[in-house]
Parts: structure tokens; sequence; C-alpha cells
């Protein structure tokens, strides 16, 4: 008896291992239909005769962003918006800019883990582990330097110099997701109320509404 149940146990958990990962695509590509009217995990996919070279390509990553902002920052993205081929391909791309001493907020990736590299200047990286630890781990990257950011934790990047910075990110997801901290706690809509923020944050609920005035 023991044999069998060591087989099927075997089994078992070989089924486990395999389910535990996204399946694998079931045809070439799968373009985003940007006018059907389908819901699904994803998008609709076009019909595969329509499909042209245009639907896997993007012009315009060369170009700096505005960083004229309150964070001096601005992310360029290249997501299934941008390209419809993207569509059920598990990837995309940032182009970030940093005007001296500009950061790239706290935020959170729900759906991604992000991989950066710093194509000009000094940029400062760092995540935040989860509970309990909270720990944070950082860096300072120099030109070249590669960074990765697990999918899901708190992360920031901020331009340690006196130049503009410029770095190219992939991350893990046709449409990751971004969840700026500052912007969801202080920023929803409707707003998250008063008191639970001045308990959860340990303030004062005057200053609670001045930083929900400031998003």
């Amino acid at each position: 008896m023991a044999a069998p149940i060591l087989f099927f146990g075997f089994l078992a958990l070989s089924f486990s291992f395999a389910l535990a990962s996204d399946p694998s695509p079931l045809q070439d590509f799968c373009v985003a239909d940007g006018d059907s009217n389908v819901l699904v995990n994803g998008l609709a996919c076009k019909d595969p005769k329509t499909v042209q070279a245009s639907h896997f390509s993007f012009s315009g990553l060369h170009l700096a962003g505005n960083t004229s902002n309150a964070v001096g920052s601005r992310v360029t993205t290249v997501n299934v918006a941008q390209i419809p081929g993207l569509n059920t391909l598990g990837i995309s791309l940032v182009r970030i800019d940093y005007a001296p001493w500009g950061i790239n907020p706290p935020h959170t990736h729900p759906r991604a883990t992000e991989i950066l590299t710093v194509l000009e200047g000094c940029l400062e990286v760092g995540f935040v582990t989860s509970n309990p630890e909270n720990r944070l781990i950082a860096k300072v990257l120099q030109k070249g330097d590669v960074f990765s950011f697990p999918i899901g934790l708190v992360h920031y990047q901020r331009n340690v110099g006196n130049g503009n910075v410029v770095a190219i990110a992939a991350l893990s997801s046709q449409n990751p997701g971004v969840i700026t901290i500052a912007n969801a706690v202080f920023g929803s809509t409707p707003e998250i109320p008063v008191d639970i923020l001045a308990k959860a944050f340990q303030l004062d609920k005057n200053v609670v509404n001045s930083l929900q005035s400031k998003f």
C-alpha cells in the first residue's frame, strides 16, 4: 500500500507545482482589441488577419519626459495601452526622467516585479520589506547599474545628483498598475475618513485635512 500512496502523493505535488505559474500562450499573439465589449481578465483579441506591425511597436521612448511637477519626475509608460501586441505576453516598459533631486514617490506595482537600469546620472533606489520587519533595502546606482523591485513591495527612486537622470525599467506584466502611496491614502475618492487616517498615522486631524487638500 505504501507505494501507491507515495505515487499519488508525488502526483499531487507535481500538479500543485504545475498550477503555480501562468499558463503558456495558446496562440502566437493576442493583439488587444480596444473596441471590443467583451470583458475578460485582460483584453479581447483582434482577428489575427487584421494585425499589422504597428500593433507591436511604439515610437518616442527617446524623448525626455517633462519633470516640471511637484515631485520632479516623469514616467513614460509602454504597456498594452501603447502596444496592443503586448496583450497576454506579460511584459511592459517605462522610461523615467528625474530632475535634479527629483523623486519617483513611494509606490507599488500590484501585478509586476520591476527591473530598472540607469542610463544617465546617479539614482538612489529602495524598497521596504513586508510586516513586521518593514526593512528598507536601498542602494545608490550609477550609470549602467541594475536593480530589481519585488512584486507588490513599496519602493521609490531619487535623483541624488545635480544633473538629470534617465532610467529604463521592465515590468513583468502587460499592465502592472501603480499605486502611489500618498495619492491613494490622502487623495482617494471619496476620502478616507479623517479620524481613521489621524489614528493610523498618529497625526492631528488638521494635519490630515491639510494633506488631503494637497492630493
